[in-house]
């Protein structure tokens, strides 16, 4: 699973079928596929989304 969202988030142009089949083979459902996918895409889009506004980390004072 990792290997396959580091794949998504850093190069998504190289995906292929077989990225998903190895999940697939690694015990991972469709749902499940649907689920990693869906969140590693949407983890890179907000954080483009910050750094193309030049959003600033909030400080929590920790």
């Amino acid at each position: 699973m990792l290997t396959y969202t580091e794949k998504l988030t850093l190069r998504p142009w190289e995906m292929v079928e077989a990225d998903v089949a190895a999940l697939c083979a690694a015990g991972f459902g469709d749902a499940a596929i649907l689920d990693i996918n869906q969140v590693t895409s949407y983890y890179a889009y907000v954080n483009r989304l910050a750094d193309g506004l030049g959003v600033e980390l909030e400080d929590f004072g920790v």
